[in-house]
């Protein structure tokens, strides 16, 4: 197993109740010792979740049973069946790949030289920078507030949407909305992919003056001037920024490999979740080719389909188990209030609905099944 992420730890938690421990051994890799619960980050810079209780330590998060290797992959043969680590190697029969996506901040011009050397930007998916954007808000009294999306996939596309909602929010609470131009750049021309969620989304913010500048796909960043420019020849200026880095596959599989065949992701079939080439790989997660929204609830949906699956396959069973492409995003409006998109690769699944019951899912009770039930395997539903 590759990657103790979400998918990862679910995956082989679940294997490890349902394999006998004499017929099988379970390893999972990963460079870090810490799991992070990720969905806090849009919140931090609120003060709607604290920093202390947003990591955890893997191995305890692990069923016994279960070996935890602290290593970087380096590549993966699939051929002679090994994994090239940082200090070692290790050999398979079944490989589970769940390595997620590299946060890429380097990769745009100006975007990291003005984290580090400014105070305006805080690309908020990496812990510090939401931390740190928490303290300037509290120091911002006006101006422009930015939030960008990359020309990239990225985990969890509501999360700039939730960002730009509730800052939005945040300066009204705070008595300087008149004040602040808020503001969300995307390359694409609209604010959410899926319908009926996009044009609800599209009326929060015609109703709370929230502009999105869209078909704007960020190219450079002039940290100095605090001007953003896209490849669309336009700028954007801001004075407090938080963008979403570009995000990439991990280099392990993107340099040259067979499993990835040449692009970011692992190719696999977007049902059975198995490599399209090597039967005894299966990925999942964001770091697969699936073309669902990469989200933690798709990765609890594909946790099961390769459980199934895998073990069918060990077995000489037939596969089963399919994938349809199901992802959930709770889209936070503003502090107290919430809608819940869910979707699969053919239709939306959850009506646009605000309401106080959706807030206080996401926000209090999601976290402690995430857990204390997702990553510990016990998820009744499939």
């Amino acid at each position: 197993m590759l990657g103790a992420g979400v998918g990862g730890t679910m995956t082989a938690n679940m294997l490890r109740r349902r394999l006998d421990r004499s017929d099988a051994e379970i390893s999972i890799v990963d460079k870090s010792t810490e799991h992070a619960y990720q969905p806090s980050f849009y919140l931090l810079p609120f003060e709607y979740m604290e920093p202390e209780d947003q990591f955890r330590d893997i191995r305890g998060l692990l069923s016994d049973g279960i070996d935890f290797v602290h290593s970087a992959v380096t590549g993966v043969d699939p051929d002679t069946k090994t994994v090239a680590l940082e200090d070692g190697e290790l050999s398979y029969d079944y490989l589970v790949v769940a390595l997620g996506h590299r946060l890429a901040p380097e990769t745009t011009p100006g975007m990291l030289e003005g984290w580090e050397e400014t105070d305006s930007v805080y690309p908020f998916y990496h812990f510090e920078a939401a931390m740190q954007l928490r303290d300037a808000l509290k120091d911002f009294d006006g101006g422009t507030f930015v939030v960008s999306v990359p020309d990239t996939s990225i985990k969890c596309g509501g999360a700039p949407l939730k960002m730009t909602m509730l800052a939005e929010d945040y300066f009204r609470r705070q008595g300087i909305r008149d004040d602040v131009d808020v503001v969300m750049t995307k390359g694409s021309d609209a604010v959410f992919g899926v319908s009926p969620y996009r044009e609800k989304l599209e009326e929060i913010w015609a109703d709370r003056d929230i502009e999105a500048n869209l078909n704007f796909t960020v190219d450079e960043i002039d940290h100095e001037a605090q001007v953003i420019h896209s490849e669309e020849g336009e700028t954007q200026e801001y004075d407090l920024y938080a963008p979403v880095p570009p995000q990439y596959g991990q280099p392990a599989l993107t340099d040259n490999s067979p499993l990835t065949g040449g692009s970011e992701y692992v190719t696999v079939d977007e049902h059975t979740l198995q490599h399209t080439e090597y039967e005894d790989v299966f990925a999942l997660g964001d770091g697969c080719d699936t073309p669902n929204a990469k989200t933690a609830a798709a990765a609890r949906k594909q946790a099961h389909v390769v459980l199934d699956n895998l073990t069918a396959h060990m077995e000489g069973k037939r596969q089963t188990a399919k994938y349809k492409g199901y992802a959930a995003c709770p889209l936070l409006t503003k502090k107290g209030k919430a809608m819940v998109a869910e979707f699969d690769y053919e239709n939306s699944i959850s009506a646009p609905v605000e309401s106080r019951m959706n807030w206080i899912m996401d926000v209090n009770i999601l976290p402690s099944f995430y857990w204390d039930s997702w990553l510990r395997g016990y998820d009744p539903l499939p």
